[in-house]
């Protein structure tokens, strides 16, 4: 089970929230997807769940920018979907 810490946003209400993801996480699951991929990602508001991303790989050869994002989405679905990350900005290239 992930890491969960309370969050508070009123004295009277407390809510568990999951742990934000770390660059590594990012670029752990952008590989998993495409494993020749160099990956940079950076928070870009400081808090932690909302990443610039830059990845490029063979793997993007040949196919459209849109299918590209799809890939990384695809990768990095589950921590949206759990909230470990709220906002993501890519940017692909095609290596080579």
């Amino acid at each position: 089970m992930r890491d969960m810490r309370f969050v508070e946003h009123s004295p009277m209400v407390r809510r568990m929230k999951p742990a934000m993801i770390t660059p590594a996480e990012i670029a752990a699951l952008i590989r998993d997807a495409l494993p020749d991929a160099t990956v940079e990602a950076s928070d870009w508001s400081g808090t932690g769940d909302h990443y610039d991303v830059r990845v490029a790989s063979l793997g993007f050869r040949g196919i459209s920018l849109l299918d590209q994002h799809r890939i990384i989405y695809a990768a990095v679905d589950a921590a949206l979907k759990d909230g470990r990350l709220h906002a993501i900005q890519i940017k692909t290239e095609a290596k080579g």
